[in-house]
């Protein structure tokens, strides 16, 4: 039923149109508007983990530190500058003299707050929680922030957390169920939230009290598409003015287009297949209803050997990505990115992987699929994928043919964002499942969210997971990597610990994609990327490109631009969607709203 509304939605577009944006006029709003294919988990920080709501939060929230625009390197943010001891187990941060947008002073009992709650609160965990872990102690004394470490951490300058209010955040009750959506909310970043609107907008608007000064625009909206090909179409009729995470298909849609930049770079993201190997909670308890056979490391090997990394890298991604011969971390970032070479490397050999099941004692039937070393159960794997998303409908049907030669069943399953989270992040209803990270400078997060740590708990909160994996030897390389000054020896370890996923395969990479992007050049004067040569702009690790945003000023323009990029046509057009719409809701006898 989603589709056949997509679709309705689809010809209503075409045959009403939207307002278009439009080029500014001197004297009204300076809007730029971002399509995003994934809407908003939350709008609280503490519990926000998809990329569209981090890459809103970095607009809106100071952190300790960001990325310095050039070379991705930590420079200072709320914190103006720090010190350290000399055993590297305190750490002092002097916090700037600031505002957040509400006029109250910025103080380091902010920070302190920040920190100390998501030491305490295992909601508050959710999003960024390792990265307190080896925290002993935080204080504040007027602009000075101490944190004490259990031991020496590499990463300190590369905090992931927002800073958040005290003086707003101190009221909330539960963290872990509160949303967050009161506006304005108060903010330290170039941008405050102004509204929300679920599965449809954000709107945001330029932050007058920001300690860099105010952007160059006065709003920036985020308008939410159920599916890529419609933002494409959003994007070539002006409803939006730009569209990061393209896949190739859509990506290639927007050639010829006078009106549209196309952006394709190196990019920061990792793709990978999630495998249910056992998933436990947070106290090792079985969780979920994956597939026995995956717990057994010889049929998680022989599926790696399944996949032709370089025919989807071909045929999915149409050349636009590199095969992922190593781990989660991309060769963007070359200090940290590791690959296996030699006899390390796990070529594509459908012989080799029979013969490693073969070996294992999973026999194939009559019907020619295999069973359990025991005959308990045949090997019929659930993998779970987005719905409208043909893109991984095809690496589906490739997924499914190759395995087929091993003996083993594929079924695809489809499932809306928020059940997808759901499923492969909390609950473990999966056997394998499409995933993928965009990776910050430092790897120490994406490494994070396969610590043990980040199982969820029997409630199901904390965690933020992406494998459900804990093991002894990763858990230790991670504890060695955090104490490690020495920038080289360290990326030693974290090489060890890409080279542990690889073997163990609680997760198998199979690309890093570009980075594809289209803006309308109409819209947007200027826009700088992360880092600036040959950057990233939606998505980046920082908020550079959305605050150096230009939009073109025109003499004269038709329509002001406020609207959110949502509103359809009036007049004789808008009664043809209504009567659409309205047809579809006799035929079904459901409100729209209910039609997930």
């Amino acid at each position: 039923m989603r589709k056949w509304f997509a679709g309705l939605a689809a010809v209503a577009l075409l045959a009403v149109g939207t307002a278009p944006a439009q080029a500014a006029e001197p004297d009204k709003p300076k809007v730029v508007r971002v399509g995003a294919t994934q809407a908003m988990d939350s709008m609280n920080p503490f519990l926000g983990v998809r990329l569209v709501s981090t890459s809103i939060f970095r607009w809106t929230y100071g952190f300790l530190t960001v990325p310095d625009s050039k070379t991705l390197q930590p420079s200072p943010d709320l914190a103006e500058s720090w010190t350290t001891s000399p055993d590297g187990l305190t750490w002092t941060f002097k916090i700037r003299q600031a505002k957040w947008s509400d006029g109250q002073p910025i103080t380091a009992e902010d920070a302190a707050w920040t920190f100390t709650t998501m030491m305490t609160d295992d909601g508050a965990k959710t999003a960024n929680g390792p990265a307190v872990e080896n925290f002993a102690s935080v204080t504040a004394s007027g602009q000075d922030l101490t944190i004490k470490l259990k031991s020496p951490q590499a990463s300190m300058l590369e905090n992931p957390a927002p800073i958040m209010p005290k003086h707003v955040w101190e009221k909330v009750g539960d963290i872990a169920k509160y949303d967050a959506e009161t506006y304005p909310a108060v903010t330290s970043g170039p941008y405050v939230a102004v509204e929300h609107k679920k599965d449809q907008y954000v709107k945001l608007k330029a932050n007058p009290e920001y300690w860099r000064g105010a952007p160059k625009i006065d709003e920036l909206q985020v308008i939410f598409y159920d599916n890529p090909a419609a933002a494409v179409v959003g994007l070539k009729k002006g409803d939006i003015d730009l569209l990061g995470r393209l896949a190739p298909p859509d990506f290639e849609a927007l050639k010829g287009d006078a009106n549209v930049v196309q952006w394709n770079n190196e990019g920061r993201r990792s793709s990978y297949l999630q495998i249910n190997h056992g998933a436990t909670t947070s106290d090792n308890k079985p969780i979920g209803d994956g597939h026995p056979a995956l717990k057994d490391p010889k049929v998680r090997q022989a599926l790696h050997h399944a996949i032709d990394k370089q025919k989807l890298v071909d045929e999915v991604q149409n050349g636009l990505a590199k095969p992922a011969d190593g781990s989660i971390v991309p060769p963007m970032y070359k200090d940290f990115f590791w690959q296996a070479e030699g006899d390390k490397k796990i070529s594509f050999d459908l012989a080799k992987a029979n013969g490693i099941l073969d070996a294992a004692g999973y026999k194939k039937g009559a019907d020619g699929i295999r069973t359990m070393p025991d005959g308990s159960r045949k090997l019929q794997f659930r993998f779970s994928i987005h719905t409208d998303t043909p893109i991984e409908d095809k690496l589906a049907e490739y997924l499914t043919g190759w395995f087929k030669e091993l003996g083993i069943a594929l079924t695809t399953k489809r499932l809306d964002s928020s059940k997808f989270t759901e499923e492969t992040g909390t609950t473990a209803l999966f056997d394998i499942a499409i995933s993928g990270w965009s990776v910050n400078p430092d790897p120490e997060e994406v490494l994070a969210t396969h610590l043990c740590s980040r199982r969820p708990t029997a409630s199901g909160e904390g965690g933020g997971t992406e494998s459900f994996y804990c093991d002894p030897q990763f858990e230790q390389l991670y504890q060695q990597q955090l104490k490690e000054l020495d920038r080289t020896k360290r990326a030693g370890l974290i090489k060890q610990m890409e080279e542990r996923l690889y073997t163990d395969a609680p997760v198998i990479a199979l690309y890093y994609p570009n980075d594809l992007e289209g803006y309308r050049k109409d819209r947007i004067a200027s826009i700088t990327p992360i880092p600036e040569e040959n950057g990233i702009l939606y998505g980046g690790s920082g908020y550079w490109p959305f605050y150096t945003v230009e939009a073109v000023v025109a003499d004269s323009a038709e329509e002001g631009g406020t609207n959110t990029g949502l509103i359809v046509g009036a007049g004789a057009g808008a009664i043809v969607l209504a009567g659409l719409i309205l047809l579809f809701l006799r035929r079904n006898g459901k409100a729209a709203d209910d039609r997930e």
